[in-house]
């Protein structure tokens, strides 16, 4: 059996990066090297997603992969994003990577930014879910069995209440016009907590949710294993 390609996994604990490790994992072709994924210093927390570094590591274990930690400070600018980043890729490619996965599925403008900033470091980047069909893909994603709840939410899009919520038929319906399915645009940002690349649900508490900024975020609390979600 010939070696699977190794690939790295842009990883931000949600929806979209989730289908695409799953596509990528149904394909049957690649080894996912490690998680990537950006943590605010001072916050510790996902980046843009506001959760807690402790799920995050909590949602490595149970997928059964390596995960890879960018530390970037508050309001990062992306000179010192882009370096940060080449610093963290730059090390897998010395180590035989050579690909990069991401959850992005039609911004044009974000992909060419990522191709370019990838080619720098003679790497390539994999989308597995680029131009499906969302509302397509947000049925796609319930019927696999993931569950998730939204973490973050962007005020001048949706109203505040929507941070909690968990992702359902009935989210679906809820959704203003004029908002995407898979919050491809930033109105709403998840996190996975179960589905089929997961060993076991990762287990929290909803905590409170705080605005800033104009988004609303929906603290999540790490629970003891065995604990409800």
């Amino acid at each position: 059996m010939p070696a699977r390609d190794p690939i790295l996994m842009c990883w931000s604990g949600g929806k979209d990066s989730a289908m695409a490790l799953h596509a990528l994992l149904a394909e049957g072709r690649h080894r996912i090297a490690a998680l990537l994924t950006t943590i605010t210093e001072g916050y510790e927390r996902v980046s843009m997603h506001g959760v807690r570094r402790e799920l995050l590591a909590a949602q490595a274990v149970s997928l059964g992969l390596p995960l890879d930690q960018i530390r970037i400070p508050p309001e990062c600018v992306n000179p010192v994003y882009e370096a940060r980043m080449e610093a963290a890729l730059r090390r897998h490619l010395a180590n035989g990577v050579r690909r990069v996965a991401f959850g992005d599925i039609f911004l044009e403008d974000l992909r060419a930014y990522r191709e370019r900033n990838l080619a720098r470091v003679q790497m390539e980047a994999v989308f597995p879910i680029w131009k499906r069909h969302t509302t397509e893909l947000f049925q796609n994603f319930l019927a696999a069995g993931f569950r998730a709840v939204v973490v973050c939410v962007d005020g001048k899009a949706l109203d505040g209440s929507f941070a909690g919520r968990f992702l359902d038929e009935s989210f679906l319906r809820d959704l203003p016009l004029g908002v995407d399915p898979c919050g491809e645009n930033g109105e709403f940002h998840t996190f996975v907590f179960d589905g089929p690349v997961f060993r076991e649900p990762v287990p929290f508490t909803a905590g409170e949710t705080v605005e800033r900024d104009g988004f609303f975020f929906r603290d999540l609390i790490p629970d003891e294993p065995g604990g409800k979600t």
